[in-house]
């Protein structure tokens, strides 16, 4: 992605009678702020062509670490203090959204924004992503065999969860590709990063 916004800002130059020698008066430092500003409009400017599968894939990476971390704690908790199912399967859900959202807002906060702000971004940056991540998630494990009964000392516990997120990964991204070419999802968050 960097690559072609780098390409679409030189063509910029070019086409408006170009600041050949723009990159060199403002050295490494205004080339790489430059260059990230080429990807911001690539994100907000156009369609999901300008958005690379390697951005979109980072995007859900982002997310499914939260997610991760929220839905192997809620599984643990649950299948530790024996609760059924639907309890156990209902905490994953709540901490995988807490968790998700957490990592955005820690990066948002860290860029001086206020918390309520913050927190807006965050809904508007991974709920899809989460919901859709979630969907998948706690699908397959619902649908596996013996995959819910499991216990955290048994392989199938850890095989079903790591396949499920490997499956929910797999499924969002192309989601997240598509909100970020629409300048919604992790787009949004992108602002507060430069």
């Amino acid at each position: 992605m960097q690559h072609e916004a780098h390409t679409h800002t030189e063509h910029e130059h070019h086409e408006h009678g170009g600041h050949v020698g723009h990159e060199g008066h403002e050295g490494h430092e205004g080339h790489q702020q430059h260059r990230g500003h080429g990807d911001a409009h690539a994100h907000h400017g156009h369609g999901g062509g300008k958005v690379s599968w390697s951005m979109a894939a980072q995007a859900t990476l982002h997310c499914l670490t939260g997610c991760a971390i929220g839905e192997i704690l809620g599984m643990v908790v649950g299948t530790a203090f024996g609760w059924g199912n639907m309890p156990t399967m209902v905490l994953a859900i709540v901490l995988a959204f807490f968790f998700g959202y957490s990592l955005t807002l820690r990066g948002i906060l860290r860029a001086g924004v206020g918390f309520r702000t913050a927190f807006k971004v965050a809904l508007a940056a991974d709920t899809l992503s989460i919901a859709v991540m979630e969907l998948i998630d706690n699908g397959v494990i619902a649908l596996w065999p013996a995959a819910m009964d499991a216990t955290l000392a048994q392989a199938l516990f850890w095989g079903s969860l790591a396949v499920s997120l490997a499956l929910a990964f797999v499924i969002t991204t192309p989601v997240n590709k598509w909100m970020i070419g629409r300048g919604k999802g992790h787009a949004v968050v992108h602002q507060y990063h430069h």
